[in-house]
């Protein structure tokens, strides 16, 4: 099951400067491990200690917020579109 994963400029580094990858998983915490497993280092910077997606990072499997879908065990299918997007802030 292949899906589209987005990578923020600041994580390209951890992706061998891709900002586009192709994956296979059935949800979005698989989705994490494969990345872990294909690029080492990444997982600390996208989850905290408990695994959870950190707080200044948004996942959106097309468009939609895992946060109002089903977090991490959002299913992921064929031609899914996964995005991660650094929080913005500012003032």
């Amino acid at each position: 099951m292949a899906v589209k994963v987005l990578i923020p400029t600041p994580l390209q580094k951890f992706t061998n400067n891709q900002a586009t990858l192709e994956c296979s998983a059935g949800n979005v915490g698989a989705l994490i491990e494969k990345l872990e497993s294909d690029f080492p280092g990444i997982k600390d910077r996208l989850c905290d200690e408990s695994g959870t997606p950190r707080r200044f990072l948004n996942f959106y499997v097309n468009s939609e917020d895992i946060r109002f879908l089903d977090n991490t065990e959002t299913k992921l299918e064929d031609g899914d579109e996964v995005s991660i997007v650094p929080a913005v802030a500012g003032g």
